[in-house]
């Protein structure tokens, strides 16, 4: 059951610094930023500001709903768990995200899943994301000056 989501509490306050994407690819091992499940982009340079693109953990995924594998699995509480060995590559779950929030992994030929563990939201210097738990909509990892501040 997954009662964890990540929230967006102030895209205004984003520089844009991808710490976040670059801390979601880290906790695979691998440096970059290929497959990060968290996504930063500038919406017209610094004055416009930044979008962040990432799994809200949808009580009813429509990404699940499309899969005719079911790869994902819809979880109690919201979003979705990837069973990669059932994966075939349609890439249906992209086009059904109404977030545009999955990538795919060209190597391993699934899509790229938020699995809600916050480490993104641990490693924003500017509190912009928090890891929250959906049974009290309160902060589990929220930063607080590039720290970590856990409750």
């Amino acid at each position: 059951m997954s009662t964890r989501r990540i929230a967006v509490i102030d895209s205004d306050l984003c520089v844009g610094c991808q710490s976040c994407m670059f801390a979601c690819n880290r906790r695979l091992g691998r440096g970059g930023l290929s497959l990060s499940a968290i996504h930063v982009s500038s919406v017209g340079g610094i004055e416009r500001g930044f979008k962040i693109k990432v799994c809200r953990a949808c009580q009813d995924p429509p990404c699940a709903d499309a899969c005719p594998e079911k790869a994902l699995v819809a979880l109690e509480g919201g979003g979705v768990k990837l069973i990669a060995d059932r994966c075939i590559g349609c890439k249906a779950c992209i086009n059904a995200c109404i977030l545009d929030a999955i990538t795919w992994d060209k190597e391993a030929s699934h899509p790229i899943i938020c699995i809600y563990c916050g480490v993104c939201a641990r490693y924003c210097p500017y509190q912009v994301i928090e890891l929250q738990d959906t049974r009290h909509t309160r902060a589990i990892h929220r930063t607080e000056g590039g720290g970590l501040n856990g409750t």
